[in-house]
């Protein structure tokens, strides 16, 4: 049980360390530019963490296996992270700008996942995503 739960209990957390730091983000600083140190970091630590979880482990080894998938995978983070910064700055909520655009992905991942992955779109999904949309009105409303 423990495995199933964890790993979203990290997303969750860093999630939430992400959005804060997202809206902390001094306003005179170019999104693009402050994301060079974000990858900086990021590349250190998925590094150093890469060595501590894989005693031995071969980083050339590992690139000889790679696909298109981390490249665009890299190019949609950045969208996905100056997306964020640029929302705050335009002046988003930090308690808003999160439920709106997950509403609207889980709209677009229903569609992803029956279109590319086959997975269903059942009454309950449909139920789930007028829900959210429901929720939007509410949390939009003024």
């Amino acid at each position: 049980m423990l495995s199933y739960i964890w790993p979203i209990a990290l997303v969750v957390f860093s999630n939430t360390v992400y959005q804060v730091c997202a809206k902390s983000m001094p306003p005179s600083i170019n999104p693009l530019a402050s994301l060079t140190v974000t990858y900086a970091t990021g590349a250190v630590a998925s590094g150093a963490l890469y060595f501590a979880l894989n005693r031995g482990g071969n980083l050339l080894r590992e690139y000889n296996q790679l696909n298109w998938v981390p490249f665009v995978f890299g190019i949609a983070l950045v969208g996905l992270e100056a997306g964020y910064i640029y929302a705050y700055k335009a002046g988003w909520q930090v308690s808003s700008a999160a439920i709106v655009q997950s509403s609207f992905l889980a709209v677009s991942l229903l569609l992803v996942g029956s279109v590319l992955f086959r997975e269903a779109i059942t009454l309950n999904k449909v139920l789930g995503v007028l829900i959210c949309m429901v929720g939007l009105y509410f949390i939009n409303k003024k």
